[in-house]
Protein backbone atom coordinates (compact mmCIF):
# COMPACT_ATOMS: atom_id res chain seq x y z
CA UNK A 1 0.00 0.00 0.00
CA UNK A 2 1.17 3.47 -0.94
CA UNK A 3 2.33 6.25 1.81
CA UNK A 4 -1.17 7.71 0.74
CA UNK A 5 -3.08 5.16 1.38
CA UNK A 6 -2.41 4.73 4.58
CA UNK A 7 -3.89 8.11 5.60
CA UNK A 8 -7.23 6.61 5.88
CA UNK A 9 -9.07 10.55 5.55
CA UNK A 10 -7.25 10.43 1.33
CA UNK A 11 -7.79 8.52 -1.38
CA UNK A 12 -5.05 6.90 -3.55
CA UNK A 13 -4.74 9.78 -5.48
CA UNK A 14 -3.78 12.03 -1.94
CA UNK A 15 -7.21 13.72 -2.42
CA UNK A 16 -9.64 13.97 0.99
CA UNK A 17 -12.96 12.42 0.53
CA UNK A 18 -15.75 12.24 3.06
CA UNK A 19 -14.98 9.35 4.53
CA UNK A 20 -18.16 8.24 6.93
CA UNK A 21 -20.58 9.72 4.05
CA UNK A 22 -18.82 7.34 1.32
CA UNK A 23 -19.29 4.14 4.20
CA UNK A 24 -22.95 5.91 4.79
CA UNK A 25 -23.41 5.32 0.88
CA UNK A 26 -22.19 1.89 0.57
CA UNK A 27 -24.30 0.76 3.97
CA UNK A 28 -27.46 1.94 1.93
CA UNK A 29 -26.23 0.57 -1.19
CA UNK A 30 -25.47 -2.89 0.12
CA UNK A 31 -28.44 -2.68 2.22
CA UNK A 32 -31.01 -2.39 -0.22
CA UNK A 33 -29.39 -5.14 -2.84
CA UNK A 34 -29.10 -7.65 -0.29
CA UNK A 35 -32.67 -7.58 0.48
CA UNK A 36 -32.97 -8.81 -2.70
CA UNK A 37 -32.00 -12.31 -0.86
CA UNK A 38 -34.75 -13.63 1.56
CA UNK A 39 -37.75 -11.09 0.73
CA UNK A 40 -39.41 -13.43 -1.19
CA UNK A 41 -39.33 -16.02 1.02
CA UNK A 42 -42.71 -14.96 2.25
CA UNK A 43 -44.45 -14.57 -1.27
CA UNK A 44 -43.93 -17.69 -2.68
CA UNK A 45 -47.28 -18.74 -1.98
CA UNK A 46 -48.14 -15.27 -4.12
CA UNK A 47 -45.70 -15.58 -6.95
CA UNK A 48 -47.04 -18.99 -7.15
CA UNK A 49 -50.53 -17.75 -7.78
CA UNK A 50 -49.93 -14.84 -9.85
CA UNK A 51 -47.04 -16.83 -12.33
CA UNK A 52 -48.84 -20.11 -12.29
CA UNK A 53 -45.41 -21.89 -11.03
CA UNK A 54 -45.19 -24.52 -8.62
CA UNK A 55 -43.39 -23.97 -5.04
CA UNK A 56 -39.80 -25.48 -6.39
CA UNK A 57 -39.77 -23.41 -9.68
CA UNK A 58 -40.74 -20.09 -7.31
CA UNK A 59 -37.95 -21.35 -4.93
CA UNK A 60 -35.35 -21.20 -8.14
CA UNK A 61 -36.42 -17.07 -7.39
CA UNK A 62 -33.99 -17.52 -4.29
CA UNK A 63 -31.66 -20.37 -5.41
CA UNK A 64 -30.78 -19.09 -9.27
CA UNK A 65 -29.97 -15.46 -7.29
CA UNK A 66 -27.42 -17.11 -5.17
CA UNK A 67 -26.30 -19.18 -8.18
CA UNK A 68 -25.66 -16.07 -10.14
CA UNK A 69 -24.26 -14.25 -6.99
CA UNK A 70 -21.47 -16.85 -6.65
CA UNK A 71 -20.66 -17.10 -9.64
CA UNK A 72 -19.86 -13.07 -9.90
CA UNK A 73 -18.10 -13.29 -6.08
CA UNK A 74 -14.70 -15.01 -7.45
CA UNK A 75 -14.69 -11.91 -10.25
CA UNK A 76 -15.07 -9.30 -7.98
CA UNK A 77 -11.08 -9.89 -7.00
CA UNK A 78 -10.03 -8.65 -10.36
CA UNK A 79 -12.60 -5.91 -10.98
CA UNK A 80 -11.35 -4.93 -7.80
CA UNK A 81 -7.42 -4.81 -8.83
CA UNK A 82 -8.40 -3.27 -12.29
CA UNK A 83 -11.27 -0.91 -11.96
CA UNK A 84 -11.01 2.29 -10.01
CA UNK A 85 -13.09 1.92 -6.96
CA UNK A 86 -15.87 4.37 -7.39
CA UNK A 87 -16.62 3.33 -10.87
CA UNK A 88 -17.00 -0.33 -9.79
CA UNK A 89 -19.07 0.59 -7.05
CA UNK A 90 -21.34 2.27 -9.70
CA UNK A 91 -20.94 -0.49 -12.26
CA UNK A 92 -21.95 -2.82 -9.58
CA UNK A 93 -25.16 -0.67 -7.86
CA UNK A 94 -26.01 -0.22 -11.44
CA UNK A 95 -26.78 -3.82 -12.24
CA UNK A 96 -28.22 -4.41 -9.43
CA UNK A 97 -30.47 -1.51 -9.94
CA UNK A 98 -31.53 -2.63 -13.56
CA UNK A 99 -32.16 -5.99 -12.17
CA UNK A 100 -34.60 -4.93 -9.85
CA UNK A 101 -36.21 -2.80 -12.60
CA UNK A 102 -36.65 -5.78 -14.54
CA UNK A 103 -38.30 -8.30 -11.87
CA UNK A 104 -40.49 -5.19 -10.69
CA UNK A 105 -41.38 -5.08 -14.45
CA UNK A 106 -41.99 -8.67 -15.09
CA UNK A 107 -44.83 -9.31 -16.89
CA UNK A 108 -46.92 -12.40 -14.83
CA UNK A 109 -47.17 -14.76 -18.11
CA UNK A 110 -43.12 -14.87 -18.49
CA UNK A 111 -41.45 -16.12 -15.48
CA UNK A 112 -38.40 -15.92 -16.92
CA UNK A 113 -38.23 -12.48 -17.09
CA UNK A 114 -38.14 -12.45 -13.71
CA UNK A 115 -35.36 -15.17 -13.17
CA UNK A 116 -33.43 -12.75 -15.10
CA UNK A 117 -34.21 -10.12 -13.26
CA UNK A 118 -33.10 -11.68 -10.08
CA UNK A 119 -30.21 -13.12 -11.96
CA UNK A 120 -28.89 -9.60 -12.90
CA UNK A 121 -29.44 -8.46 -8.87
CA UNK A 122 -27.38 -10.83 -8.29
CA UNK A 123 -24.70 -9.80 -10.18
CA UNK A 124 -24.42 -6.15 -9.21
CA UNK A 125 -24.62 -7.66 -5.48
CA UNK A 126 -22.14 -10.39 -5.98
CA UNK A 127 -19.42 -7.66 -7.01
CA UNK A 128 -20.79 -4.79 -4.45
CA UNK A 129 -20.81 -7.24 -1.00
CA UNK A 130 -17.02 -8.42 -1.24
CA UNK A 131 -15.88 -4.83 -2.25
CA UNK A 132 -17.94 -3.24 0.86
CA UNK A 133 -15.67 -6.05 3.27
CA UNK A 134 -12.22 -5.10 1.94
CA UNK A 135 -13.34 -0.99 1.58
CA UNK A 136 -13.90 -0.88 4.75
CA UNK A 137 -10.85 -3.12 5.89
CA UNK A 138 -8.66 -0.03 3.90
CA UNK A 139 -10.73 3.19 5.31
CA UNK A 140 -10.27 2.54 8.94
CA UNK A 141 -7.57 2.12 11.41
CA UNK A 142 -7.35 -1.88 11.65
CA UNK A 143 -7.05 -1.12 15.68
CA UNK A 144 -10.53 0.76 15.27
CA UNK A 145 -12.12 -1.75 12.58
CA UNK A 146 -14.73 -3.35 14.48
CA UNK A 147 -17.31 -1.02 15.22
CA UNK A 148 -17.00 -0.08 10.91
CA UNK A 149 -16.92 -3.93 10.53
CA UNK A 150 -20.36 -4.48 12.88
CA UNK A 151 -22.30 -1.99 11.12
CA UNK A 152 -21.46 -3.87 7.92
CA UNK A 153 -22.26 -6.62 9.63
CA UNK A 154 -25.56 -5.21 10.42
CA UNK A 155 -26.17 -4.57 6.49
CA UNK A 156 -24.79 -8.30 5.90
CA UNK A 157 -27.29 -9.95 8.53
CA UNK A 158 -30.12 -7.29 8.64
CA UNK A 159 -31.04 -6.87 4.90
CA UNK A 160 -31.59 -10.88 4.76
CA UNK A 161 -32.97 -11.20 8.59
CA UNK A 162 -35.41 -8.56 8.10
CA UNK A 163 -36.68 -9.42 4.15
CA UNK A 164 -39.38 -11.60 5.30
CA UNK A 165 -41.17 -9.28 7.06
CA UNK A 166 -40.80 -6.54 4.71
CA UNK A 167 -42.28 -8.91 2.16
CA UNK A 168 -45.13 -10.04 4.32
CA UNK A 169 -46.15 -6.54 4.85
CA UNK A 170 -46.61 -5.24 1.71
CA UNK A 171 -48.59 -8.59 0.62
CA UNK A 172 -50.88 -8.17 3.39
CA UNK A 173 -51.65 -5.34 3.58
CA UNK A 174 -54.72 -2.73 1.32
CA UNK A 175 -54.61 0.18 -0.37
CA UNK A 176 -51.40 2.70 -0.44
CA UNK A 177 -48.80 3.93 2.30
CA UNK A 178 -47.27 7.08 2.50
CA UNK A 179 -49.36 7.61 -1.18
CA UNK A 180 -47.07 5.65 -3.22
CA UNK A 181 -46.65 2.33 -2.17
CA UNK A 182 -50.00 0.20 -3.34
CA UNK A 183 -49.69 -2.87 -0.51
CA UNK A 184 -50.75 -5.73 -1.51
CA UNK A 185 -49.06 -5.82 -4.53
CA UNK A 186 -46.02 -7.92 -4.90
CA UNK A 187 -44.24 -5.41 -7.05
CA UNK A 188 -44.17 -3.28 -4.61
CA UNK A 189 -41.89 -5.38 -2.86
CA UNK A 190 -39.43 -4.20 -5.48
CA UNK A 191 -40.65 -0.81 -5.23
CA UNK A 192 -38.64 0.70 -2.05
CA UNK A 193 -35.02 -0.90 -3.17
CA UNK A 194 -35.43 0.47 -6.51
CA UNK A 195 -35.46 3.89 -5.41
CA UNK A 196 -33.00 3.61 -2.87
CA UNK A 197 -30.46 1.74 -5.44
CA UNK A 198 -30.95 4.57 -8.29
CA UNK A 199 -30.27 6.86 -5.73
CA UNK A 200 -26.97 5.66 -4.54
CA UNK A 201 -25.88 4.90 -8.12
CA UNK A 202 -26.54 8.13 -9.23
CA UNK A 203 -24.41 9.52 -6.13
CA UNK A 204 -21.83 7.23 -6.42
CA UNK A 205 -19.48 8.80 -9.11
CA UNK A 206 -19.76 12.08 -7.24
CA UNK A 207 -19.21 10.74 -3.30
CA UNK A 208 -17.07 7.93 -3.62
CA UNK A 209 -13.71 8.11 -3.41
CA UNK A 210 -10.82 5.72 -4.92
CA UNK A 211 -8.87 4.03 -1.95
CA UNK A 212 -8.17 0.53 -3.24
CA UNK A 213 -4.59 0.57 -5.04
CA UNK A 214 -5.49 -0.51 -8.52
CA UNK A 215 -2.90 -2.13 -11.13
CA UNK A 216 -3.13 -3.31 -14.96
CA UNK A 217 -3.82 -6.93 -15.04
CA UNK A 218 -3.76 -8.43 -17.69
CA UNK A 219 -7.68 -10.45 -17.88
CA UNK A 220 -6.93 -14.57 -18.15
CA UNK A 221 -9.67 -15.56 -20.40
CA UNK A 222 -9.28 -19.57 -19.68
CA UNK A 223 -9.87 -18.43 -15.91
CA UNK A 224 -12.58 -16.22 -16.43
CA UNK A 225 -14.52 -18.93 -18.27
CA UNK A 226 -13.68 -21.93 -15.77
CA UNK A 227 -14.53 -19.35 -12.96
CA UNK A 228 -18.24 -19.10 -15.01
CA UNK A 229 -18.54 -22.36 -16.23
CA UNK A 230 -17.46 -24.36 -13.54
CA UNK A 231 -18.90 -22.55 -10.20
CA UNK A 232 -22.48 -22.32 -12.70
CA UNK A 233 -22.57 -26.02 -13.27
CA UNK A 234 -21.60 -27.10 -9.74
CA UNK A 235 -24.22 -24.73 -8.46
CA UNK A 236 -26.76 -25.49 -10.83
CA UNK A 237 -26.94 -29.23 -10.10
CA UNK A 238 -27.33 -28.26 -6.29
CA UNK A 239 -30.33 -25.61 -7.25
CA UNK A 240 -31.71 -28.78 -9.62
CA UNK A 241 -32.02 -31.04 -6.70
CA UNK A 242 -35.39 -29.59 -5.53
CA UNK A 243 -37.33 -30.31 -8.58
CA UNK A 244 -35.74 -33.29 -10.11
CA UNK A 245 -34.03 -35.06 -7.09
CA UNK A 246 -30.53 -36.28 -6.39
CA UNK A 247 -30.71 -39.02 -9.04
CA UNK A 248 -31.19 -37.19 -12.15
CA UNK A 249 -28.15 -38.20 -14.17
CA UNK A 250 -28.79 -34.84 -16.68
CA UNK A 251 -29.44 -32.17 -14.06
CA UNK A 252 -28.20 -32.81 -11.29
CA UNK A 253 -25.37 -35.40 -11.29
CA UNK A 254 -23.25 -34.30 -14.57
CA UNK A 255 -23.63 -30.51 -14.00
CA UNK A 256 -21.96 -31.09 -10.06
CA UNK A 257 -19.51 -33.24 -11.30
CA UNK A 258 -18.73 -31.24 -14.55
CA UNK A 259 -18.75 -28.12 -12.61
CA UNK A 260 -16.45 -30.21 -9.25
CA UNK A 261 -13.87 -31.00 -12.42
CA UNK A 262 -13.68 -27.51 -14.02
CA UNK A 263 -12.82 -26.41 -10.50
CA UNK A 264 -10.46 -28.38 -9.74
CA UNK A 265 -8.99 -27.15 -12.98
CA UNK A 266 -9.45 -23.63 -11.94
CA UNK A 267 -7.84 -23.96 -8.88
CA UNK A 268 -4.78 -25.64 -10.33
CA UNK A 269 -4.83 -22.91 -12.87
CA UNK A 270 -4.71 -20.12 -10.25
CA UNK A 271 -2.01 -21.45 -7.84
CA UNK A 272 0.89 -22.20 -10.69
CA UNK A 273 0.00 -18.61 -11.96
CA UNK A 274 2.43 -15.90 -11.73
CA UNK A 275 -0.69 -13.43 -11.55
CA UNK A 276 -3.47 -15.74 -11.03
CA UNK A 277 -7.34 -14.65 -11.33
CA UNK A 278 -8.22 -15.30 -8.21
CA UNK A 279 -5.40 -15.34 -5.68
CA UNK A 280 -6.26 -18.61 -3.74
CA UNK A 281 -2.65 -18.55 -1.77
CA UNK A 282 -4.53 -16.96 0.95
CA UNK A 283 -5.67 -20.20 1.89
CA UNK A 284 -2.22 -21.49 3.06
CA UNK A 285 -2.70 -19.19 5.96
CA UNK A 286 -4.17 -21.34 8.20
CA UNK A 287 -6.34 -18.66 10.06
CA UNK A 288 -7.88 -16.89 7.18
CA UNK A 289 -8.97 -20.56 6.31
CA UNK A 290 -10.52 -21.75 9.59
CA UNK A 291 -12.65 -18.52 9.81
CA UNK A 292 -14.02 -18.12 6.26
CA UNK A 293 -15.13 -22.02 6.84
CA UNK A 294 -16.93 -21.15 10.61
CA UNK A 295 -18.47 -17.90 8.55
CA UNK A 296 -19.67 -20.03 5.77
CA UNK A 297 -21.46 -22.07 8.19
CA UNK A 298 -22.70 -19.39 9.93
CA UNK A 299 -24.26 -18.04 6.78
CA UNK A 300 -25.53 -20.93 5.89
CA UNK A 301 -27.22 -21.40 9.60
CA UNK A 302 -28.88 -18.10 8.92
CA UNK A 303 -30.21 -18.56 5.12
CA UNK A 304 -31.46 -22.27 5.33
CA UNK A 305 -33.71 -21.43 8.38
CA UNK A 306 -34.38 -17.68 6.91
CA UNK A 307 -36.13 -19.50 3.45
CA UNK A 308 -37.38 -22.75 5.16
CA UNK A 309 -39.40 -21.05 8.88
CA UNK A 310 -41.71 -19.12 6.83
CA UNK A 311 -43.08 -21.68 4.53
CA UNK A 312 -43.46 -23.74 7.71
CA UNK A 313 -45.27 -20.86 9.39
CA UNK A 314 -47.91 -20.46 6.19
CA UNK A 315 -47.96 -23.83 5.16
CA UNK A 316 -48.55 -25.77 8.34
CA UNK A 317 -49.77 -22.74 10.76
CA UNK A 318 -51.96 -21.23 8.50
CA UNK A 319 -50.40 -17.91 8.99
CA UNK A 320 -50.33 -15.25 6.49
CA UNK A 321 -47.15 -13.72 5.04
CA UNK A 322 -47.40 -10.30 7.33
CA UNK A 323 -48.17 -12.71 10.47
CA UNK A 324 -45.05 -14.93 9.50
CA UNK A 325 -43.14 -12.14 8.91
CA UNK A 326 -43.45 -10.16 12.09
CA UNK A 327 -43.17 -13.51 13.58
CA UNK A 328 -39.29 -13.10 12.26
CA UNK A 329 -39.13 -9.62 13.08
CA UNK A 330 -37.67 -9.78 16.55
CA UNK A 331 -34.81 -11.80 15.55
CA UNK A 332 -33.96 -9.33 12.68
CA UNK A 333 -34.61 -6.76 14.88
CA UNK A 334 -31.30 -8.38 17.45
CA UNK A 335 -29.21 -8.57 14.63
CA UNK A 336 -29.17 -5.25 13.86
CA UNK A 337 -28.29 -4.33 17.58
CA UNK A 338 -26.31 -7.35 18.12
CA UNK A 339 -23.83 -6.21 15.10
CA UNK A 340 -22.02 -3.08 16.14
CA UNK A 341 -22.03 -4.53 19.75
CA UNK A 342 -19.73 -7.57 18.50
CA UNK A 343 -17.82 -5.11 16.50
CA UNK A 344 -16.83 -3.58 20.13
CA UNK A 345 -16.63 -6.77 21.65
CA UNK A 346 -14.12 -8.24 18.75
CA UNK A 347 -11.81 -5.28 19.51
CA UNK A 348 -11.45 -6.62 22.91
CA UNK A 349 -11.64 -10.24 23.07
CA UNK A 350 -11.34 -11.37 19.43
CA UNK A 351 -13.52 -13.52 17.41
CA UNK A 352 -12.74 -17.15 18.96
CA UNK A 353 -14.80 -16.79 22.22
CA UNK A 354 -17.54 -15.00 20.35
CA UNK A 355 -17.88 -18.05 17.49
CA UNK A 356 -17.89 -20.45 20.04
CA UNK A 357 -20.06 -18.91 22.18
CA UNK A 358 -22.26 -18.10 19.23
CA UNK A 359 -22.23 -21.61 17.96
CA UNK A 360 -23.76 -23.04 21.10
CA UNK A 361 -26.28 -20.39 21.54
CA UNK A 362 -27.24 -21.53 17.40
CA UNK A 363 -27.76 -24.87 17.97
CA UNK A 364 -29.97 -24.13 21.11
CA UNK A 365 -31.81 -22.20 19.62
CA UNK A 366 -32.32 -24.65 16.52
CA UNK A 367 -32.65 -27.76 18.44
CA UNK A 368 -36.56 -26.83 19.13
CA UNK A 369 -37.60 -26.46 15.87
CA UNK A 370 -37.04 -30.24 15.12
CA UNK A 371 -40.21 -31.55 17.47
CA UNK A 372 -42.64 -27.99 15.94
CA UNK A 373 -45.15 -29.56 15.65
CA UNK A 374 -49.01 -27.56 14.01
CA UNK A 375 -49.97 -26.40 17.36
CA UNK A 376 -46.40 -25.11 18.66
CA UNK A 377 -47.16 -21.77 20.04
CA UNK A 378 -46.42 -19.03 17.64
CA UNK A 379 -44.69 -17.13 20.49
CA UNK A 380 -42.13 -19.85 21.12
CA UNK A 381 -41.09 -19.97 17.50
CA UNK A 382 -40.57 -16.02 17.69
CA UNK A 383 -38.33 -16.59 20.77
CA UNK A 384 -36.15 -19.48 19.12
CA UNK A 385 -35.74 -17.44 16.42
CA UNK A 386 -34.59 -14.66 18.39
CA UNK A 387 -31.71 -16.12 20.33
CA UNK A 388 -30.53 -17.84 16.66
CA UNK A 389 -30.00 -14.36 15.78
CA UNK A 390 -28.99 -13.48 18.58
CA UNK A 391 -26.28 -15.96 18.03
CA UNK A 392 -26.00 -14.91 14.37
CA UNK A 393 -24.74 -11.48 14.88
CA UNK A 394 -21.96 -12.33 17.60
CA UNK A 395 -20.78 -14.74 15.08
CA UNK A 396 -20.58 -13.12 11.48
CA UNK A 397 -18.56 -9.71 11.27
CA UNK A 398 -15.92 -11.10 14.21
CA UNK A 399 -15.42 -13.99 11.87
CA UNK A 400 -15.28 -12.10 8.64
CA UNK A 401 -13.20 -9.22 10.10
CA UNK A 402 -10.34 -11.89 11.78
CA UNK A 403 -10.17 -13.73 8.33
CA UNK A 404 -9.61 -10.41 6.56
CA UNK A 405 -7.23 -9.20 9.19
CA UNK A 406 -5.15 -12.41 9.33
CA UNK A 407 -4.19 -11.46 5.67
CA UNK A 408 -1.44 -8.98 4.46
CA UNK A 409 -3.36 -5.45 3.25
CA UNK A 410 -2.25 -6.30 -0.30
CA UNK A 411 -4.31 -9.95 -0.41
CA UNK A 412 -7.40 -7.64 1.10
CA UNK A 413 -9.57 -8.12 -1.96
CA UNK A 414 -8.46 -11.28 -3.25
CA UNK A 415 -8.70 -12.19 0.45
CA UNK A 416 -12.69 -10.72 0.56
CA UNK A 417 -13.45 -12.27 -2.66
CA UNK A 418 -12.80 -15.75 -1.58
CA UNK A 419 -14.23 -15.37 1.99
CA UNK A 420 -17.71 -14.11 -0.33
CA UNK A 421 -17.32 -16.91 -2.95
CA UNK A 422 -17.09 -19.76 -0.11
CA UNK A 423 -19.37 -18.21 1.74
CA UNK A 424 -21.75 -18.28 -1.14
CA UNK A 425 -20.95 -21.32 -2.24
CA UNK A 426 -21.59 -22.98 0.45
CA UNK A 427 -24.82 -21.04 1.09
CA UNK A 428 -26.72 -22.22 -2.23
CA UNK A 429 -25.61 -25.85 -1.94
CA UNK A 430 -26.59 -25.78 1.38
CA UNK A 431 -30.24 -23.99 0.64
CA UNK A 432 -30.27 -26.21 -1.90
CA UNK A 433 -29.81 -29.59 -0.10
CA UNK A 434 -32.66 -28.20 2.77
CA UNK A 435 -34.93 -27.74 0.40
CA UNK A 436 -34.27 -30.47 -1.81
CA UNK A 437 -34.73 -32.72 1.51
CA UNK A 438 -38.12 -30.70 2.88
CA UNK A 439 -39.39 -31.63 -0.65
CA UNK A 440 -38.33 -35.09 -0.94
CA UNK A 441 -39.30 -36.00 2.12
CA UNK A 442 -42.85 -34.62 1.44
CA UNK A 443 -43.37 -36.05 -1.53
CA UNK A 444 -42.74 -39.34 -0.23
CA UNK A 445 -45.44 -38.97 2.96
CA UNK A 446 -48.15 -36.92 1.53
CA UNK A 447 -51.88 -38.92 0.84
CA UNK A 448 -52.86 -40.40 -2.29
CA UNK A 449 -54.61 -37.40 -4.05
CA UNK A 450 -57.67 -39.21 -4.39
CA UNK A 451 -58.31 -38.92 -0.51
CA UNK A 452 -58.79 -35.32 -1.43
CA UNK A 453 -62.47 -36.13 -2.87
CA UNK A 454 -63.08 -38.99 -0.79
CA UNK A 455 -62.03 -37.12 2.52
CA UNK A 456 -61.06 -33.50 2.55
CA UNK A 457 -60.39 -33.15 6.05
CA UNK A 458 -58.17 -36.48 6.42
CA UNK A 459 -56.10 -35.44 3.32
CA UNK A 460 -55.38 -32.08 4.84
CA UNK A 461 -54.59 -33.88 8.19
CA UNK A 462 -52.11 -35.99 6.43
CA UNK A 463 -50.61 -33.11 4.34
CA UNK A 464 -49.87 -30.87 7.35
CA UNK A 465 -47.72 -34.27 8.76
CA UNK A 466 -46.49 -34.95 6.24
CA UNK A 467 -45.14 -31.48 5.30
CA UNK A 468 -43.87 -31.01 9.10
CA UNK A 469 -41.73 -34.32 8.71
CA UNK A 470 -40.12 -32.92 5.97
CA UNK A 471 -39.43 -29.40 8.03
CA UNK A 472 -38.32 -31.62 10.31
CA UNK A 473 -35.83 -33.38 8.41
CA UNK A 474 -34.31 -29.91 6.89
CA UNK A 475 -34.14 -28.23 10.70
CA UNK A 476 -32.16 -31.23 11.79
CA UNK A 477 -29.73 -30.50 9.29
CA UNK A 478 -29.63 -27.20 10.14
CA UNK A 479 -29.14 -28.32 13.86
CA UNK A 480 -25.93 -30.48 12.64
CA UNK A 481 -24.64 -27.01 10.70
CA UNK A 482 -24.86 -25.40 13.88
CA UNK A 483 -22.86 -27.90 15.74
CA UNK A 484 -20.69 -28.31 12.99
CA UNK A 485 -19.53 -24.91 13.86
CA UNK A 486 -19.13 -25.47 17.43
CA UNK A 487 -16.14 -28.00 16.25
CA UNK A 488 -14.42 -25.44 14.01
CA UNK A 489 -14.80 -22.32 15.97
CA UNK A 490 -12.46 -24.99 18.32
CA UNK A 491 -9.57 -24.29 15.81
CA UNK A 492 -9.97 -20.40 15.43
CA UNK A 493 -6.92 -18.82 17.34
CA UNK A 494 -7.47 -16.82 20.36
CA UNK A 495 -7.40 -12.94 20.97
CA UNK A 496 -7.91 -10.63 18.13
CA UNK A 497 -5.48 -11.58 14.51
CA UNK A 498 -4.03 -9.01 12.89
CA UNK A 499 -1.02 -9.28 10.45
CA UNK A 500 1.73 -7.62 11.16
CA UNK A 501 4.14 -5.63 8.23
CA UNK A 502 6.96 -8.26 9.20
CA UNK A 503 4.47 -11.10 7.60
CA UNK A 504 3.57 -12.64 10.67
CA UNK A 505 0.04 -13.33 12.12
CA UNK A 506 -0.40 -12.67 15.83
CA UNK A 507 -2.99 -12.51 18.43
CA UNK A 508 -2.49 -8.84 19.60
CA UNK A 509 -4.92 -9.18 22.76
CA UNK A 510 -2.46 -11.96 24.17
CA UNK A 511 0.44 -10.21 22.46
CA UNK A 512 0.05 -6.51 24.72
CA UNK A 513 -0.16 -9.03 27.79
CA UNK A 514 2.91 -10.41 26.96
CA UNK A 515 1.67 -13.84 26.57
CA UNK A 516 2.16 -16.84 23.79
CA UNK A 517 -1.28 -17.29 22.15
Amino acid sequence: MTEVAKDYSKDIHGRHYLRNVMFALILIGTFAGMMGQTFLSTAYPTLMEKFNISLSTAQGATTWYLLANGIMVPVSAYLTTKIPTRWLFTIAYGFTTIGTFIAFSAPTSNWGIFLLGRIVMAMGAGISLPLMMTVISNIFPPEKIGIPMGFGGLVVGLAPAIGPTYGGWILSGNGRFMGFLQLGDWRTMFLIPLVLLVLVTVLSPFLMADVLPNREMKLDLLSLVASIVGFGLFLLGFTNVGTDGWGNLKTVILPIVAGTVIIALFVRRQLHMSDPFLDLSVFKNKQFTVTTLAAAINTLAMMGIELMLPTYIQNVHGLTALQSGLLLLPGAVMMALMSPIAGSVYDRLGARKLALGGFIMLAIGTLPYLFLTATTPEAFITLTYWLRFVAIGLIMMPLITSALNALPVEQAAQGSASNSTVRMIVSSVGVSILASVTTNVITNNKPASQLQTTNPLLYADKMIQASLKGFHVSFAVAFGFAVLGIVIALFLRKGKVMHTPSGETVDVLTADKGGAA
